[in-house]
């Protein structure tokens, strides 16, 4: 950075604020009530609310600018981080993005760009038919065969979506292809399960959860879900499996499911209106909170949170079963919202032969 400082003010360099902004994407994710919202980096021009815009294959108009601080601003100029919403879609990490001068210019472009990418990726996932499950590659390296991966990559935001790929990528060997059947950003769901089943394909979450339906459908289906946190647990993993290697862990069991239905905030704490959608809440439960299929706390691989109380109407209980209403409080997390879910689960030791 002193290198570059000291170059630009030898020779005189500055960045023109004037004419259409052009810049880069250095994050994107899809938010739920604000839609698709991309952090970009102005390095040439002015970008302005109202203006027309496409970044990679999205386009839109801008309707809002948001700086670091959170606040509102009318344009941002060279060297300005900001938030822009109002994209068609969520960019990928690292697309260029311009000021368009008009909308319906944009949505060619963007819509140009996007055809262009689902046919490379046709052309580069054709082997995506035929790919075996994570449990199944070893056995056919084995036999000497040349197996495929299928995967479907689901994380909670671009730049880890796009680093968890890569990384994956890169353990590509002459006996192991990785083929990725469907990538996105947010919570998995049920058309993800429907195309793994498809296809044969293993589903990746990295800091994402399913539905419960998803769920549901996953175990019909027979779907194999993997959740990450930490993408070198994913790598570590994942190359064990290639490398015939993996050993028991611990695995975690979904025990109960609890919708969020009204918030009462007091000084000392926040109370959540609750209703077991299935399975049996206890009082020892490790819990954590899924927003929008996206873990909103504790965030971290392995970590788990605590309920301060459980309660059915005014008497403390150990625990409540599917269909039933009661009230409880989270220790050191008092930010509830209406339509949380509130997962319960348990960890078990299992063996499994990949």
């Amino acid at each position: 950075l002193e290198q570059l400082n000291v170059v630009a003010e030898l020779e005189g360099l500055t960045a023109n604020p004037t004419g259409r902004a052009k810049g880069v994407v250095l994050e994107a994710n899809l938010d739920t009530g604000r839609g698709p919202v991309a952090t970009v980096l102005v390095d040439k021009g002015t970008l302005k609310v109202g203006d027309p815009i496409v970044a990679g294959a999205a386009w839109g108009k801008v309707r809002a600018l948001i700086n670091e601080r959170g606040e509102q601003i009318k344009e941002a100029g060279p060297s300005t981080p900001v938030q822009v919403l109002g994209l068609s879609s969520v960019p990928q990490a690292g697309d260029e993005f311009r000021s368009a001068p008009d909308e319906k210019t944009a949505r060619v472009v963007g819509d140009a760009r996007g055809h262009s990418r689902r046919v490379l990726s046709q052309r580069g996932d054709s082997r995506v038919q035929g790919g075996v499950k994570l449990e199944d590659i070893f056995s056919q390296i084995q036999a000497g065969e040349v197996a495929t991966l299928n995967l479907v990559i689901k994380a909670d935001v671009q730049g880890s979506l796009e680093a968890v790929s890569e990384s994956l990528r890169k353990l590509e060997r002459p006996e192991v292809k990785v083929a990725f059947v469907h990538r996105g950003v947010g919570g998995i769901t049920e058309n993800d399960i429907t195309l793994a089943a498809t296809t044969n394909a293993t589903l990746i979450g990295f800091n994402v959860r399913p539905s419960m339906q998803a769920s549901r459908l996953a175990e019909t289906e027979g779907v194999e879900i993997k959740m990450y946190s930490i993408i070198y647990n994913a790598i570590d993993e994942i190359k064990s499996a290639m490398e015939g290697m993996l050993e028991p862990k611990i695995q975690e069991k979904i025990v109960a499911n609890v919708e969020v239905r009204e918030v009462y905030k007091f000084d000392k704490a926040t109370v959540a209106g609750c209703f077991v959608l299935d399975g049996k809440l206890s009082r020892n439960s490790k819990i954590r909170i899924i927003r929008d299929g996206i873990v909103e706390f504790p965030r971290g691989e392995g970590q788990a949170a605590e309920l301060g109380s459980l309660k059915r109407f005014k008497d403390d209980v150990k625990d409540v079963v599917s269909n039933m209403e009661c009230g409880l409080t989270i220790k050191n997390f008092i930010d509830l919202k209406v339509g949380d879910i509130v997962e319960a689960f348990e960890e078990e030791e299992v063996k499994r032969t990949l």
